[in-house]
């Protein structure tokens, strides 16, 4: 009897996961790095909670990331920012230079950004004096160096050309100071965002000392939580009827706006 309760614990937790993901690799100079190596470990699993942290011989550092996928849909939360609060100060801090380009992998059920949505990538430089590693990224200190939005054309369709990717990359902007910074990458599922708090948040932070960097003042600055409230035009909508005439991208304008 023990052992079908624990089979019928893991069946419910893999459907939970279900089309669920989180971004485990940072991708520099073209080549993947170790998973969570320079990537905050996102929330503890609940497969640990339920079954132990070494259920199934694995090793917590792996089940807390590669057992529960699930997003956040709180967007007052503190895990807002990184979704690390349970996990925090256990990366490496991966040296790459102003104007080169990085990024994110997937892993997941499917491993690609399997629902439809839209993807935003913010950068916040740790404070003089601080290690990036011991940061918590508070205060008015993002802002957003890349997107990818929807596609409308006056309400006939609507498209989201971040589906399926199986990776995200993009450019660290040549004009950003030198320093260490935190790389927050954010995908807004948007299949059951009809309704307040459905729209799914898949988030992970990198840490990243910027280096040869440049003499820009990065901005508008803003702060997580605080920078959505969940009502937002383009976070709660329907996208499948009225189609969307147009959408809204959250969060300010990318850095630098050329």
């Amino acid at each position: 009897m023990k052992g079908f309760a624990t089979l019928a614990v893991i069946a419910a937790l893999a459907a939970k996961a279900s089309a669920h993901y989180v971004w485990p690799q940072l991708i520099v100079n073209g080549a993947n790095t170790t998973s969570w190596q320079y990537v905050r470990w996102v929330l503890t699993s609940s497969m640990d909670s339920l079954l132990g942290s070494d259920a199934f011989g694995f090793h917590r550092s792996q089940s807390n990331n590669w057992q529960d996928l699930n997003p956040l849909t709180d967007v007052s939360s503190v895990d807002v920012r990184c979704y690390d609060s349970e996990e925090s100060g256990t990366s490496s801090t991966m040296s790459v230079a102003a104007g080169s380009t990085i990024g994110f992998t997937v892993s997941g059920n499917p491993a690609n950004l399997y629902h439809p949505g839209v993807l935003n990538v913010y950068m916040a430089k740790a404070p003089d004096g601080t290690d990036v590693a011991d940061w918590d990224g508070s205060g008015n200190v993002w802002f957003k160096v890349y997107e990818i939005s929807a596609v409308t054309d006056g309400g006939s369709t609507i498209t989201f050309p971040a589906t399926g990717m199986p990776q995200v990359t993009f450019p660290i902007p040549s004009e950003t100071p030198s320093g260490q910074y935190l790389i927050r990458i954010e995908h807004i599922a948007l299949h059951v965002a009809s309704s307040f708090g459905g729209a799914q948040f898949y988030i992970a932070c990198g840490q990243v000392e910027v280096t040869g960097g440049g003499s820009g003042t990065p901005g508008p600055l803003v702060q997580f939580p605080g920078e959505y409230t969940g009502n937002e035009p383009g976070i709660l909508l329907d996208i499948y009827y009225p189609i969307p005439a147009t959408y809204t991208q959250p969060g300010p304008a990318v850095w630098p706006a050329a």
